[in-house]
């Protein structure tokens, strides 16, 4: 798997730094319907297009690593 994946989600651009993320998993509890864990406790996509932007903002913002980054459509970065 690529060291960074992402995806765009509502006019957001998602994106998990697989290098940093260590798996704490507050994403996940955050948001367990927008992020998982993997077999190596790396954060990886659950299902983000079911969870409202704003929710997701607040997912990526509880990573205490900042493995998780949004971007708005313009390509401001509203986390971490």
């Amino acid at each position: 798997m690529a060291d960074q994946v992402e995806r765009t989600v509502g006019g957001l651009r998602l994106v998990i730094d697989r290098t940093l993320c260590v798996g704490f998993a507050q994403c996940v509890d955050a948001s367990e319907e927008a992020f998982q864990l993997d077999d190596d406790d790396i954060a990886v996509f659950a299902s983000p297009e079911d969870v409202s932007r704003e929710k997701l903002v607040e997912a990526c913002k509880a990573c205490p690593v900042d493995a998780l980054m949004v971007f708005d459509a313009d390509g401001a970065q509203l986390a971490p």
